[in-house]
């Protein structure tokens, strides 16, 4: 009789503070028609971890209980057994991957994870398995928001959060499109999202962030990319029937003075996140932690001023 094949994975055993997160050993999970599976070599810890394990996701209605929950979105590492009818990956090639499900029993936290072949991509070229784990949920989130505001060449921007792993992200994808950028960061990030090709820059503390931007852009920025969740207070600052994206759930204000609002939802998209790979884009980690410091990493994230994000590997 031959031995069920096991790995370790962090889970959410209920829901609470980071003690509910643990170890666990469980079957090795195998890859169905349309699926690869991951051996993970990096797993980027992200805002939407914690609001999982806290219950907070539950409560919104946004997923079902669980008595215990799979923690973690973004994985790289290396495909090791393709299901049925895959041609697109073969073993051995190194890849990053979106789960964007959120009601199951494992996540990216693990050893090793299934995703959709239409999930995955290549990894970028040269990057290390930490830095390549850091861009799917958030470069997909930034592009994604980027197409809903549908901007042209020429139009203007603005970025909050833009020292954030979604803004900067955001910040760089509007500079490649031709867009004028309006960053907001605070004066340690200014240097950092100028280096990105944002053109101006707006203090994150601001009293009256609307009055800031309307001064470098009289009449009001074309479009809005709210990655700080600020709602109104970003709106104010975009022109009459201009454009604006939220990225925080439930932070979307009223479409004030004709101005097309959206609420941005993360999709995994593998075609997508392959052109970001290409893209040679600023991947930020702040620091690499073992799977069972996954706690840890909960906390320090829950604590702010990090910049970047903490990643875990097996």
């Amino acid at each position: 009789m031959i031995a069920e094949e096991k790995m370790r994975a962090v889970v959410a055993r209920g829901y609470g503070g980071p003690e509910v997160l643990g170890l666990v050993t469980v079957p090795l999970p195998e890859p169905g028609p349309g699926q690869v599976r991951i051996r993970v070599e990096a797993a980027t810890v992200n805002p939407v971890d914690l609001a999982t394990r806290s219950g907070t996701l539950v409560e919104a209605g946004l997923m079902a209980g669980r008595e215990h929950t799979g923690i973690g979105w973004d994985a790289a590492g290396v495909v090791d057994r393709l299901g049925a009818g895959v041609t697109a990956f073969a073993p051995g090639q190194r890849v990053v991957g979106l789960r964007d499900l959120l009601d199951v029993s494992l996540g990216a936290y693990a050893e090793h994870l299934v995703l959709d072949a239409a999930a995955v991509a290549p990894a970028p070229p040269g990057a290390s398995a930490a830095a390549a784990a850091t861009l799917p949920l958030n470069g997909l989130t930034a592009l994604q928001a980027l197409d809903l505001l549908d901007l042209g060449a020429g139009d203007t921007l603005l970025v909050t959060g833009a020292t954030g792993a979604v803004g900067a992200f955001a910040v760089e994808l509007a500079v490649r499109r031709g867009l004028r950028v309006v960053a907001q960061a605070d004066v340690t990030g200014d240097a950092f999202v100028r280096g990105l090709g944002a053109e101006s820059v707006v203090g994150r503390d601001a009293t009256d962030l609307a009055a800031d931007v309307r001064h470098l852009v009289p009449g009001g920025i074309d479009g809005a990319l709210d990655t700080a969740g600020l709602g109104i207070h970003a709106l104010a600052a975009v022109r009459t029937k201009g454009a604006f994206a939220t990225v925080v759930g439930g932070s979307a204000p009223v479409p004030l003075r004709g101005i097309r609002v959206h609420q941005q939802w993360i999709s995994a998209d593998g075609d997508a996140l392959a052109e970001l790979a290409a893209m040679d884009l600023t991947l930020r980690v702040a620091e690499v932690l073992p799977l069972e410091r996954a706690a840890e990493a909960h906390q320090r994230l829950a604590a702010g001023g990090i910049r970047g994000r903490l990643v875990l590997v097996p």
